[in-house]
């Protein structure tokens, strides 16, 4: 990404969260021009996901969101839908620091689900509403999304275990 397209798109973000004041400009263009040059400092050193594949993912996230967020409605307004409130271990298998965060962070996108605790590097417990319902298709399927923002082809594979 040029330098240009990195000033437009925090000089944008910036008119988002500060709204038209132009006397934000006075810690706005600091910031716009640290956050460009940083991000390129930080481009150069890590492999970034391409604009089309962050964008791809982020519609993925917001779909999966309304979902959940569905989900969890349908269960608070309908008593008698299932809930049995439990834990279950999946094995990640992304290598890339960054990617996995991505990973534990949108884990809470599914429906009825929250990346709980680390069992070890390797392992990480999830909580789901419904415990019974088993969540290695639907993790495996993020973790091969995130992977693939991150350069990471995963093979799918159910990893989650009791």
């Amino acid at each position: 990404m040029t330098i240009a397209w990195r000033l437009l798109g925090f000089s944008g973000l910036w008119l988002i969260l500060a709204g038209w004041d132009p006397a934000s400009w006075i810690i706005g263009l600091p910031s716009v021009l640290l956050a460009a040059w940083l991000y390129g400092r930080l481009a150069r050193q890590a492999r970034l996901p391409s604009a089309r594949l962050t964008l791809g993912f982020l519609s993925f996230f917001l779909i999966e969101s309304v979902h959940a967020g569905t989900d969890v409605a349908r269960r608070i307004l309908r008593p008698r839908m299932r809930i049995s409130p439990g834990l279950q271990t999946y094995r990640m298998r992304l290598a890339n620091p960054t990617a996995r965060v991505v990973f534990l962070d949108s884990i809470s996108l599914l429906p009825g689900t929250l990346s709980a605790d680390f069992v070890n590097r390797e392992e990480i417990q999830v909580h789901a509403l419904d415990a019974t319902v088993d969540l290695a298709p639907e993790l495996d399927d993020l973790e091969r999304r995130v992977g693939r923002l991150f350069g990471e082809e995963l093979k799918p594979v159910g990893g989650l275990h009791d």
